[in-house]
């Protein structure tokens, strides 16, 4: 049969991935596929590059509107990030009557719910199993595998960057700038690493997953960020005392009101498999409604993890290039008209357990003082644990607690606060048993 040919929009780490497996697996991936899938054109500022990349059978260029407008290209793969010109891509290349894979999740979750209304009216398809944890298939098993369930939750370790520091942290006993400095001498992290450590990417991430395991539309801006850059290692070292492990996790869950959407430092028990992915590794938990709990686990990032996902699309697109559009997987898991309308809860709004440290006066009351406005807030402890005094005077104390709606932790803090016996700030972090 004719060959489905592609038009690489950027040739740089992904798609330079994604180019090397499609030459070096293309008899197994044809098998698959049902015809063969070719690299025709390729659009990348190093020209010399993606010439190496893709080899003498590409037309390699410098504008990506020139694969975009090629009318021999069948499906345009974008790789060049951000919502600037790969915007105009996706676009232009729905306009074009032409499919779309793309591994750029800041597009998709800021973006999607226009371009996805637009490849429905266009009847193409834009697949984008690249955008959430690399060369992990979790978009397909929350769209198709996973379909029969009523999906209850998902919690994430989706960004490898924040996972590395946060696992050096733990085993080293060291701080976070200086864990910091090492992943960017290894690669792990970029010059400026705001958009892993502030937790900007995994929101990304887990916005996309929310929108497809609930069916409502991708809604970026409601997210609630916080990221890893001010846990102190002695949290760290203290939840280890406790049982626990901290992961920068992204947790969206269905409550009867509406739906958790959040990513933040967080407590998970270490005997959870979760809590056991260490390194630059990622991992999503799903809990659906008759299967259970299952885990996916793998590499998040990487050239060719990442296109392993790519390719995945491109041969799915080409199963279906004629296929009538009403009969393919939505985009987002339900049908279009079908999607809910479910509120995006505010963070004051979430339940879930909590761990807090406060260092106080080593005298008596102080815990008497403390465990009373926690009961007076309706806050039931799980666990305490104090430290023993230092020369000053002072300790450390560390509570857990049941299950608790965020408002009421943040008045009982800011009561607690103002208690004459405690220094500084109390230390809040959210726990998530994920049982």
């Amino acid at each position: 049969m004719k060959p489905i040919y592609v038009g690489l929009c950027g040739v740089g780490t992904v798609g330079g991935g994604t180019a090397t497996v499609l030459k070096r697996n293309a008899e197994e991936i044809a098998r698959r596929a049902g015809r063969p899938i070719v690299v025709k054109m390729a659009a990348n500022r190093d020209l010399e590059r993606a010439r190496e990349v893709c080899g003498p059978d590409v037309t390699v260029v410098d504008d990506a509107l020139a694969v975009v407008n090629n009318p021999e290209i069948d499906i345009v793969v974008e790789l060049i990030g951000g919502t600037t010109i790969a915007k105009e891509i996706v676009l232009k290349a729905i306009e074009n009557g032409k499919h779309v894979v793309t591994a750029n999740k800041k597009l998709i979750a800021e973006y999607g719910n226009e371009i996805f209304a637009r490849a429905q009216e266009k009847g193409v398809i834009v697949a984008f199993e690249a955008a959430v944890a690399g060369g992990i298939p979790i978009i397909k098993a929350l769209r198709e595998g996973l379909t029969a369930n009523k999906i209850e939750w998902v919690a994430g370790i989706i960004n490898g960057t924040s996972n590395f520091i946060l696992t050096e942290m733990r085993d080293k006993g060291a701080a976070f700038a200086d864990v910091l400095k090492e992943a960017q001498r290894l690669g792990y992290a970029e010059a400026d690493p705001t958009f892993d450590i502030e937790g900007h990417d995994a929101a990304h991430k887990l916005t996309i997953m929310s929108a497809i395991a609930f069916g409502i539309p991708v809604q970026f801006d409601k997210a609630y960020l916080e990221g890893i850059s001010k846990l102190d290692a002695t949290d760290i070292k203290y939840a280890m005392e406790l049982g626990y492990r901290i992961k920068l996790l992204g947790v969206t869950r269905r409550r009867p009101n509406g739906i958790e959407l959040r990513v933040a430092p967080t407590l998970i028990p270490q005997k959870r498999l979760i809590a056991n992915v260490d390194g630059v590794m990622n991992a999503v938990l799903v809990k659906g409604d008759a299967v259970g709990a299952t885990l996916y686990y793998g590499p998040g990032a990487g050239a060719e993890p990442t296109a392993s996902s790519v390719i995945a699309d491109l041969v799915d697109i080409t199963r279906l290039h004629t296929a009538d559009p009403e009969h393919r997987v939505p985009h987002l898991a339900f049908q279009p008209s079908k999607l809910a309308d479910l509120p995006i809860l505010p963070v004051d709004e979430i339940e879930t357990c909590y761990y807090l440290r406060l260092n106080a006066q080593d005298q008596a009351g102080v815990l008497a003082d403390v465990t009373r406005i926690l009961a007076d807030g309706g806050i039931s402890v799980d666990a305490m644990l104090q430290k023993e005094a230092g020369e000053a005077g002072r300790t450390d104390i560390i509570i857990v607690t049941h299950l608790a709606i965020e408002k009421h932790v943040n008045a009982a803090i800011a009561k607690i606060e103002a208690l004459a016996t405690i220094n500084g700030p109390v230390v809040k972090l959210r726990l998530e048993h994920l049982g």
